[in-house]
């Protein structure tokens, strides 16, 4: 269960190195970074979130946001899922969990939606954590690209986590 973590410059205090030791990383009990996200969590599959874990939380985070994209989609980056004001101390979202805050995804809906390419290529799942020094207001119509200007310059620790899938060819 590895992930791919990004260090952001703010200086780390003591007390955030002694309450929470380590990096900040984002990691699944379903698959490792760069390896194959299981058809259950696919359009194919159950088209549910796999379970995620946000671990070594930095003490001064107020809220976490989970953004999930597939930059290899032929028209371009595609949201799949995103997720904002999850309370630091819920930072485990279970399999097909329904976070309360949920901005809306390139299906046009507000909920996870899982890895579907339109075609056969290998796609990449972008699955990134933002520890964040804020709570963030509720917008109804979000877009990831809101989310990522509301949370601007209070991100205080990132991560992530990818995943691969290929369209099965029958």
């Amino acid at each position: 269960m590895l992930g791919v973590f990004l260090e952001l410059a703010w200086p780390v205090s003591a007390e955030d190195k002694k309450i929470r030791p380590g990096k900040f990383e984002l990691v699944s009990s379903a698959f490792k970074h760069e390896e194959e996200i299981p058809s259950k969590y696919t359009c194919q599959g159950g088209d549910i979130n796999p379970p995620l874990e946000m671990k070594n939380v930095p003490a001064k985070a107020q809220s976490l946001a989970l953004t999930v994209h597939d930059p290899d989609a032929p028209e371009g980056t595609w949201v799949h899922w995103v997720v904002y004001n999850i309370p630091p101390k819920k930072a485990l979202l279970a399999e097909n969990s329904t976070p309360a805050y949920q901005a809306l995804n390139d299906f046009g809906k507000y909920n996870y939606g899982g890895p579907c390419p339109a075609d056969e290529k290998l796609h990449h799942y972008v699955f990134r954590a933002y520890a964040l020094n804020t709570i963030l207001p509720i917008n109804e119509g979000m877009t990831m690209k809101d989310l990522e200007k509301a949370m601007g310059m209070h991100v205080i620790a990132k991560s992530e986590l990818v995943g691969t899938y290929r369209k099965p060819i029958w």
